[in-house]
């Protein structure tokens, strides 16, 4: 066995279509740092076998039968069993789009898209990062910046007592931008870019990448 052993991302996938379910599992199974811990035919299954197996990633389609992904969603965040969750749907709609970030999703595929951006896009939610095409990421987030305009928004926090560089770096993830992007952009290395986000993340308030989004483009339109 070797000396040093690959940390594998736990995954369980859930979808009611019996063949692209299996041909998923056997997809994600091909990469060394991946590891498929379940898979489940519904909504209440996937429920079940985040709770049993605590996986890193769920890749949720959006609509089954009965208990469908949008449920699955409402009922992690209200049980406080919240997962890195990757939709997987062949929705057009931007109303489902935003509606699965407004539960707590954090990457969005297509199912016409190809392996390499699953791939991707799994490494990068269980990264902690957003996973959206970059028309996709603008396009949600501004959806949701305008919400937190509105009266009733849960939105808080400011970014008056960020340094320059945190604001800098705050308005790239309001792009959409990745940690590496902006380590390259800003000529800094990625793991302080990480440093960075988490000094943000407790000046601000802000719980994750898609709140903070969502506070810097709300305070950019204020300036405009």
């Amino acid at each position: 066995m070797s000396e040093f052993q690959v940390q594998k991302t736990r995954i369980v996938v859930a979808d009611d279509h019996a063949i692209l379910r299996e041909s998923l599992a056997l997809l994600l199974g091909t990469q060394p740092d991946f590891e498929v811990v379940g898979t489940a035919s519904n909504g209440q299954e996937a429920l079940e076998m985040v709770q049993r197996f605590h996986p890193d990633v769920l890749v949720l389609d959006l609509f089954m039968p009965n208990f469908d992904g949008f449920e699955v969603l409402r009922t992690l965040d209200r049980t406080g069993n919240r997962v890195a969750t990757m939709v997987l749907t062949a929705s057009e709609s931007d109303t489902d789009y935003a509606q699965v970030v407004r539960l707590g999703a954090r990457g969005l595929v297509m199912k016409g898209d190809g392996p390499q951006r699953l791939f991707e896009g799994i490494r990068m939610v269980a990264g902690g990062e957003l996973a959206f095409s970059d028309d996709l990421a603008r396009q949600v987030v501004s959806t949701l910046a305008n919400d937190a305009r509105a009266p009733q928004s849960s939105v808080q926090g400011s970014l008056h007592r960020l340094s320059d560089r945190e604001r800098q770096i705050a308005y790239a993830v309001a792009r959409g931008m990745k940690n590496r992007d902006i380590a390259e952009q800003l000529s800094i290395s990625e793991n302080t870019v990480k440093r960075h986000l988490q000094s943000i993340f407790g000046k601000t308030g802000s719980r994750d990448r898609l709140e903070l989004a969502v506070l810097a483009l709300n305070e950019a339109s204020k300036a405009a």
